[in-house]
């Protein structure tokens, strides 16, 4: 007699049934999946190099700043100059304008004066003519429209290479015919543009006028080439202070072919400080100048120092009394 098997727990029925259950699964896995991988790295990219370019910003921005801080800190600076230069420059203005109101002060003062001098000498030109009678003249000392009346005469000569190797023969011409219009002198000194002596051993004293000791100084004078800065002032500022004398009519010559100071304004003002007018509106000393064109053999641009010569003479003579005659040939 046959036995018959037990029914077994799980059947094939039942494991098909989990097998389409596992699938059910995977497959709605597959069609309900939204992000792919490749789309969360591009991501990280964008961001990364978003970030790359705010950090150069960022360096572009701080170098930028540090420019413009430096800029800032020059603009400061220089508003700081300007502040100063108006500080000074308002001083100057304050001091111009207390110049100004002494000037017209002074010049109220000077007005006065000269309505009294008008009066003294209508008194005094009456006086002439009550004692020299209606029909007097007065002498007439003027030679070649160079006043001749000094009884002592200094001459002021440039030294300078220019004149010594070009002009020197027409100035030692020059000097004798300026000592021939003075027949007698009481006394003649002279001098280079820088304030030395021709002799030394007369320095700050006169050299007594006679016909040897005329011939003494041409002759020295020949081979006279001590060092010079062409420019006149040094010469008439020691003739002025050294031998000014209100008792002695005095004249100046100034022999020269160029002026290289930095100021013509400058000169003319310190001649009149030295210079100054008397009560009767004369200067203490004339001035002459005697001007060689030995500059003027050089091109256009390089005259410029010969023409500021013959500009600081014209004005140096016109305001103190003399003149000033300007050579049209530096060879005798």
């Amino acid at each position: 007699m046959k036995t018959r098997r037990g029914t077994p727990e799980f059947s094939i029925s039942f494991l098909d049934v989990i097998c389409c259950g596992f699938g059910a699964v995977i497959l709605l896995l597959m069609i309900t999946k939204t992000v792919q991988p490749q789309i969360l790295e591009r991501s990280t990219i964008v961001a990364d190099g978003r970030v790359a370019d705010l950090t150069e910003q960022l360096f572009e921005i701080r170098g930028e700043t540090t420019v413009l801080n430096r800029d800032l800190k020059a603009k400061q600076e220089q508003i700081s100059e300007y502040r100063e230069r108006i500080a000074i420059l308002q001083g100057a203005l304050a001091s111009t304008r207390s110049r100004y109101d002494s000037l017209e002060t002074t010049r109220n003062s000077n007005s006065i004066i000269e309505q009294e001098l008008a009066i003294a000498r209508q008194q005094l030109s009456e006086e002439e003519k009550r004692l020299l009678g209606v029909n007097s003249q007065r002498k007439n000392q003027l030679i070649g429209g160079i006043p001749v009346d000094s009884e002592y005469i200094i001459f002021i000569i440039d030294t300078s290479g220019s004149m010594f190797s070009y002009a020197w023969d027409r100035m030692l011409i020059e000097m004798e015919a300026t000592l021939n219009i003075y027949p007698e002198v009481k006394g003649i000194q002279v001098l280079n543009d820088m304030g030395n002596y021709l002799f030394s051993r007369y320095r700050g004293q006169w050299i007594p006028d006679t016909p040897a000791r005329r011939s003494l100084i041409l002759r020295n004078l020949t081979n006279w080439n001590v060092f010079s800065n062409s420019s006149p002032v040094e010469g008439i500022t020691a003739a002025v202070r050294t031998f000014y004398d209100p008792k002695k009519k005095m004249s100046i010559y100034v022999f020269g072919d160029e002026f290289t100071g930095e100021s013509i304004r400058s000169v003319v003002e310190t001649v009149d400080r030295l210079n100054a007018q008397n009560f009767g509106g004369e200067r203490r000393v004339r001035i002459h100048g005697v001007g060689f064109p030995v500059q003027f053999i050089r091109p256009p641009e390089l005259q410029v120092t010969g023409v500021r010569f013959a500009t600081l003479m014209r004005e140096l003579t016109y305001k103190n009394g003399g003149t000033f005659v300007g050579l049209n040939n530096f060879r005798p």
